[in-house]
């Protein structure tokens, strides 16, 4: 093209960001003279659906240090609402703060999609009582508002509190989604609610025509091998519309680890290894619950079988902490963020503490 303008550039970088492809987004991204809004808020949200959240808050961070007076350009709703969402998936509540503020300072309305990011940012990083001071200051609540601190305290393991706002949202008027009852159902499987995770299931088939989907399903078995009920989960799975997936199995094998039923627990790992046979974590839960049972040949078995199939953890876990407004990112392979040396040595001067007053 011998005139790209900033449309062009634009629907460049959307196509690549939809594509998943996030470095050659990135890259045009960086080679644009100009951007607008629609730059910003596109380079932004992308990174965020794309699991890069981290990024996400410093493409924010430029986006109002490279405005001038010439290019000046000043963050939307859109804007808001997906940073709020990097702040929940980091756990970062004091940049989630910092945006909060932002709002109040800019006049900017705080309408229904951005009550719900901040509900959902502030649950997410264990602010419980400010979600719902931001859900309670709502002047309208949609069913998203009202989805989003349902999950929230279902999240924190408050069951009873999140069924009577459900209770409180159908006196309102407001209709369910089917996201609603993955909330309400983690909640009662979480908080041992069976009979109430009964009567929501069948509500939501019966009064509001909602068919279950997997992730249902999933939440009830998940409640019913919590509470040790493995007939009525096995049940439930066998009368289940659809092929139970990993997450169903994986729900049920759970309730098996919990209560140290090994025999159900066994065939469970098995479904859910045929499913995916490369997964280390089955193999792994499998040698758990054997290990608990004392059945420690049995582990050797599995550990050797998957030394055999070349099964490993492929990608380390890693683990994320917000000091002074920085997230910082470690892992068990150490990061470049963290000084290492400093954290190993705090912890042996605890160890060493600790062992120092259980001789005591």
């Amino acid at each position: 093209m011998s005139n790209r303008d900033v449309v062009s550039w634009n629907s460049m970088i959307i196509g690549s960001l939809r594509n998943g492809s996030l470095d050659e987004a990135l890259n045009l991204f960086q080679h644009m003279d100009k951007r607008n809004i629609i730059t910003w808020n596109s380079i932004i949200t992308g990174f965020v659906q794309g699991g890069r959240p981290k990024e996400a808050l410093e493409f924010f961070y430029d986006m109002q240090c490279l405005s001038d007076e010439i290019n000046m350009v000043r963050p939307d709703k859109i804007t808001i609402a997906s940073v709020l969402s990097a702040c929940a998936y980091l756990g970062a509540i004091d940049h989630g703060k910092w945006v909060h503020n932002y709002l109040r300072r800019n006049g900017v309305e705080c309408d229904k999609v951005i009550g719900t990011a901040l509900i959902d940012m502030y649950g997410k990083g264990g602010g419980l009582e400010r979600a719902y001071e931001v859900f309670r200051e709502m002047p309208e609540k949609d069913t998203l508002a009202w989805t989003a601190i349902i999950s929230v305290f279902a999240l924190h393991g408050y069951g009873k509190k999140a069924f009577d706002i459900f209770k409180e949202m159908e006196a309102k008027g407001v209709k369910p989604n089917h996201v609603t009852f993955v909330g309400l159902l983690s909640a009662c499987a979480h908080s041992g609610l069976v009979e109430i995770g009964r009567w929501c299931f069948d509500v939501m088939k019966r009064i509001y025509l909602i068919e279950p989907q997997v992730h249902h399903f999933a939440c009830m078995v998940d409640m019913f091998g919590r509470a040790g009920l493995f007939e009525e989960a096995v049940a439930l799975i066998r009368n289940m519309p659809m092929d139970p997936d990993v997450f169903v199995w994986g729900a049920l094998l759970g309730g098996c680890q919990m209560h140290g039923n090994v025999q159900l627990g066994e065939r469970v790992a098995q479904c859910l290894i045929n499913l995916e046979p490369r997964n280390h974590a089955f193999y792994l839960n499998l040698c758990d619950m054997y290990a608990k049972a004392g059945r420690y040949n049995d582990v050797k078995r599995i550990r050797a079988s998957m030394k055999e199939q070349g099964i490993k953890k492929e990608i380390q876990g890693c683990s994320m902490i917000e000091v002074n407004g920085i997230v910082y990112e470690f892992s068990v392979m150490g990061s470049p963020d963290v000084v290492m040396e400093e954290l190993l040595c705090l912890l042996i001067a605890l160890t060493n503490e600790m062992k120092i007053k259980g001789n005591v």
